[in-house]
């Protein structure tokens, strides 16, 4: 057994699932440091919480920038973060400190798949409105136009992005009925075929679908894709979905599509910012539906992440394999 002094230090930014938590107490190579709540670490707090560390264990909420890597100082070897994205992170900043960086990438593409196609079908069906009037007493007699929404069946499903999580949704979208399902991002994708995804202009998926879903990471060719051209080349039929990033989308700009008919629909699992707040516009229209960022929230699929971000730290510590290393 090493003795206490040996110990590396590990800062832990929030509480993570107990699988997490589980590999590094019992691993007997770091010793942790916890900011022991659900709520985001203070900044001052972080800034306390990471100096002298080996490791750091941080959320998407945290911002680890160059002024994180100063106060945690030369001994700073690894970052691993309970995400996929990393939008987070200033990544020319760790490259040229030569830390390591962990991620979650795989593990959380089903359960996020799974979440879209549910807030497509909400969003589309008008699901959150019907709940709704079940409880105002707005549900009186079957009528036959009242809260009609528009189906997935014989419908043109435009997905931007077809990495991990767009390759999953389209997956699942296609025993629906999709009769086209185009795609668009930097590169035809080859996996395309299974869903028979043709690969097109944006110009092109954006006026020609029903349903356009976000699916591309955050960067600066995609901050604020989807403003007012993007809306204004739209179906007024047509239902706009994200459950990437909140900053892929001009949400200024989205009120105005949704408000003035531009477009029929939206349905968002990320804002910017987060948590919206609770006088946004975007929450007084009905044909907008915001979930509070659960892509990845289901009890089994967060339980992995913990893990996998505990892995990844320890792998980090001992100069080994990491199971999910972010290359630059």
């Amino acid at each position: 057994m090493q003795t206490v002094g040996k110990l590396m230090k590990v800062f832990v930014t929030r509480r993570i699932p107990q699988e997490g938590m589980k590999i590094l107490s019992t691993a007997g190579v770091c010793e942790v440091s916890l900011w022991d709540s659900d709520e985001p670490v203070p900044r001052e707090d972080l800034l306390k919480g990471v100096q002298g560390a080996h490791g750091l264990l941080c959320m998407l909420s945290d911002k680890i920038d160059a002024e994180v890597l100063d106060a945690a100082g030369p001994n700073l070897k690894v970052i691993s973060t309970l995400s996929v994205g990393f939008d987070h992170l200033a990544i020319n900043e760790i490259k040229k400190r030569g830390i390591r960086v962990g991620y979650t990438p795989d593990v959380l593409t089903d359960a996020t798949a799974e979440l879209t196609v549910a807030l497509l079908l909400a969003t589309a069906r008008r699901l959150p409105e019907g709940v709704e009037e079940v409880k105002n007493g707005g549900w009186s007699s079957w009528k036959p136009l009242w809260l009609c929404g528009y189906g997935l069946s014989g419908s043109t499903v435009g997905v931007i992005g077809l990495g991990r999580i767009g390759m999953a949704i389209a997956r699942r979208l296609m025993p629906f009925g999709v009769k086209r399902l185009l795609y668009s991002g930097r590169t035809a994708k080859a996996c395309a075929a299974e869903v028979n995804g043709e690969f097109v202009p944006l110009d092109t998926l954006v006026s020609e679908s029903d349903f356009v879903v976000v699916s591309c990471s955050l960067t600066p060719e995609t901050q604020g894709l989807c403003d007012k051209a993007f809306f204004s080349k739209m179906k007024n039929t047509a239902v706009f979905v994200n459950s990437s990033r909140g900053a892929v989308v001009n949400q200024e700009d989205l009120y105005k599509a949704l408000s003035s008919g531009q477009i029929a629909a939206a349905g968002l699992d990320v804002t910017t910012p987060e948590p919206l707040p609770t006088d946004h516009p975007l929450l007084t229209l009905k044909n907008c539906v915001v979930l509070p960022h659960i892509g990845s929230a289901t009890y089994s699929t967060r339980g992995v992440m913990g893990a996998l971000s505990a892995q990844n730290l320890l792998a980090g510590l001992q100069g080994t394999d990491m199971p999910s290393e972010l290359t630059f």
